[in-house]
């Protein structure tokens, strides 16, 4: 039976922005924590690391985030490996988040300069030290406005965890649609959401881009 949407509708859909945020935010510090082995691996000495990492990243780059939750989620199920919404979304996410993070940081730490890798070198550091107080420590500032960026991406990413039930911004919206069917407004309102989380993030990119191009044109 179709019923008008109404205050409780809003409320159900603003409720659901907590899992929206939490499971971004569990993608993120797990995908954080990946491309950092990811990134190192990319630019180890080692040729297997390399490779390896390489082809993880090839993976996970070269097929859709959809591919990816269905593979966890019915994937798991059908090796009767039962497995909830949220916790496939979880490490789908994460995997997902490890590729593109560790090719964003492997990036930036090649940006460094080499002479400084030569004279962390020439001072005898171990690899460990210089990748902690030479290295890491300029790659950070590099990536900061791209990894803002692959977060605003991650976090509308989450939307696509409603195909396999998990309810956060944009499944709520669809069961409230289902009930009211008045898309227009329903979706008018979580794409309103969806923008008010990711707008301040993209500023926020837009300006850390602008500061670094500041800082290397000086």
């Amino acid at each position: 039976m179709i019923r008008q949407f109404g205050p409780s509708d809003i409320l159900f859909i603003i409720e659901a922005v907590r899992w929206t945020l939490l499971l971004s935010i569990i993608a993120f510090i797990g995908g954080a924590i990946g491309g950092l082995f990811v990134a190192l691996a990319r630019s180890s000495g080692s040729k297997a690391l390399r490779r390896i990492s390489a082809g993880f990243i090839r993976i996970f780059q070269g097929t859709p985030l959809l591919m990816q939750l269905f593979l966890f989620y019915f994937g798991l199920t059908v090796l009767n490996l039962p497995i909830n919404p949220l916790l496939a979304a979880a490490i789908a996410l994460t995997f997902h988040a490890s590729a593109y993070l560790g090719e964003i940081w492997r990036g930036s730490i090649e940006a460094v300069p080499s002479g400084q890798t030569e004279a962390a070198t020439a001072l005898s550091l171990s690899y460990r030290d210089r990748m902690q107080h030479v290295v890491l420590p300029q790659a950070a500032r590099i990536a900061v406005a791209p990894t803002v960026g692959f977060l605003v991406q991650l976090i509308k990413g989450t939307s696509l965890t409603s195909i396999i039930g998990f309810t956060e911004l944009t499944r709520a919206g669809q069961i409230v649609n289902n009930a009211t069917f008045d898309p227009f407004v329903v979706f008018g309102l979580v794409a309103a959401i969806y923008f008010i989380i990711c707008w301040p993030l993209s500023l926020y990119a837009r300006r850390l881009e602008g500061r670094m191009r500041l800082a290397f044109t000086r």
